[in-house]
C-alpha cells in the first residue's frame, strides 16, 4: 500500500489544514500492525506523529496535548507530551522513533533531530514500562480464556486475583501510609445472575481525590475487560486473543532490544515468522486456548527479560538535563523560527 499517496487524499485534508499541523509536523509515521510487519487483510492503518506547540501554548494561555482524528486513526501529539512519554518509555510512543525509514510519511530535520537522540529517552523504565502493556495483553488472554472454560464461581476467583494483581503497583506506593484500607472478598451474590461476586469494603480518610480516582479506575479496566469477552463470536473473538497474544510476545522482543541494544526497533522483521504464526492461531487449540508451546515460548521471553534487566547498561532514569536542553532548543525553535 502507498500510503504517502493515501496521505493526500481528501479524508488526510486536516494535517494540511488544521494551524496545528501542516508544516509544524515533526514526524508523522505508520502505527500499528503496518508499523510492526504483523498486518494482514484486515488490519486498520494508523498513523501517528508529532507536532511543535504553538508559541501561545508555549508563552500564552493555551494548552495542548495531542490531535486525534477518530475516522482515520490518527493520533498526533504535541511535543511536550510526546517527551513526557517518551521519558516513561511509553512503548505507543517509542515506537513512533523506531520505524523503518520508508514508513516515515513526513519527517522534517527537527524530526530526524528527535530520532536520532532516542537514547536520550531510554532508561530501565522500560522495564516496568513495557512490562506493565505486556501484563495487560496476559491479563485479556488470561480473561478470555477463563471465561470459556471455567464455572462461574471459578471465574470470579480469577478476576479477583487479576485486580489483585493490577493493584500490586498502587498498594506499594502507598505502603506505610495509615490513609485507609481496601478489602476484596468473595461471598454469595447479589445479583440474581451470579452464584458468587467480588464485594468490596473500603475506608479510606484524607485520601487524594487522583489517587482514588486511580485506585477505582485501575479496579474498573480489568472487570471491564474480562466483561468485554463476554457472548463470543468465537472466529471474531479468536482472531483478536491470538492478535493479543502476538502483540505480548512483540512487546518482550521490543523491550529486550533496548535493553540490550539500546536501540527501539519497531518493524519486527527478523521475527516475522513467529508473530505471524501467533497471529494466525498456529499456537491456539481447537477449544480455544492456547498450546504448551506457546507458554514456553512466552516462559522464554520472560526468561530472556529478566537476564536482560539485569545486565543492561541504561541507567535507571533518562539524562534529565540533556533532555532539558534538548527540549529548550526545540521549543526556541517553536516560538522564535531560529535554531541555536
Amino acid at each position: 500500500m502507498d500510503f504517502k499517496e493515501l496521505l493526500q487524499t481528501t479524508k488526510y485534508d486536516f494535517i494540511r489544514n488544521n494551524e496545528r499541523l501542516g508544516d509544524r509536523i515533526m514526524l508523522l509515521g505508520i502505527g500499528g500492525s503496518y508499523a510492526y510487519g504483523t498486518n494482514n487483510e484486515g488490519s486498520d492503518i494508523d498513523f501517528r506523529g508529532v507536532t511543535l506547540q504553538l508559541p501561545s501554548d508555549l508563552i500564552g494561555f493555551t494548552e495542548f496535548e495531542q490531535y486525534e482524528d477518530d475516522k482515520t486513526d490518527t493520533v498526533i501529539y504535541g511535543f511536550n507530551k510526546l517527551v513526557k512519554l517518551l521519558l516513561e518509555c511509553n512503548p505507543n510512543t517509542c515506537e513512533m522513533l523506531g520505524l523503518d525509514e520508508d514508513q516515515y510519511l513526513i519527517r522534517s530535520e527537527l524530526g530526524q533531530e528527535l530520532i536520532d537522540n532516542s537514547q536520550m529517552f531510554l532508561s530501565k523504565r522500560a522495564i516496568k514500562s513495557f512490562g506493565g502493556y505486556a501484563d495487560a495483553q496476559l491479563r485479556r488472554l488470561q480473561n478470555a480464556i477463563a471465561r470459556d472454560t471455567l464455572p462461574q464461581s471459578d471465574r470470579e476467583k480469577h478476576i479477583l486475583k487479576s485486580v489483585m494483581n493490577a493493584l500490586d503497583d498502587f498498594n506499594r506506593r502507598y505502603s506505610g501510609r495509615d490513609a485507609g484500607s481496601i478489602r476484596l472478598y468473595i461471598d454469595k451474590a447479589e445479583n440474581p445472575e451470579l452464584e458468587t461476586e467480588i464485594f468490596v469494603d473500603a475506608d479510606y480518610k484524607h485520601f487524594p481525590l487522583r489517587d482514588y480516582a486511580d485506585l477505582w479506575g485501575t479496579m474498573r479496566t480489568v472487570v471491564r475487560d474480562y466483561d468485554k469477552i463476554g457472548k463470543r463470536n468465537k472466529k471474531k473473538d479468536d482472531n483478536h486473543l491470538n492478535k493479543h497474544a502476538m502483540h505480548l510476545i512483540r512487546l518482550f522482543m521490543m523491550a529486550i532490544d533496548i535493553l540490550e541494544k539500546g536501540e527501539i526497533i519497531t518493524h519486527r522483521t527478523q521475527d516475522l515468522p513467529i508473530l505471524l504464526a501467533i497471529r494466525r492461531g498456529d499456537y491456539m487449540l481447537s477449544d480455544g486456548t492456547f498450546s504448551s508451546e506457546f507458554y514456553e515460548l512466552l516462559e522464554e521471553y520472560e526468561r530472556k527479560l529478566d537476564e536482560a534487566a539485569e545486565k543492561t547498561v541504561l541507567s535507571d532514569n533518562p539524562d534529565m538535563k540533556a533532555v532539558e536542553c534538548f527540549v529548550e532548543r526545540i521549543n526556541r525553535y517553536a516560538v522564535t523560527g531560529e535554531l541555536l
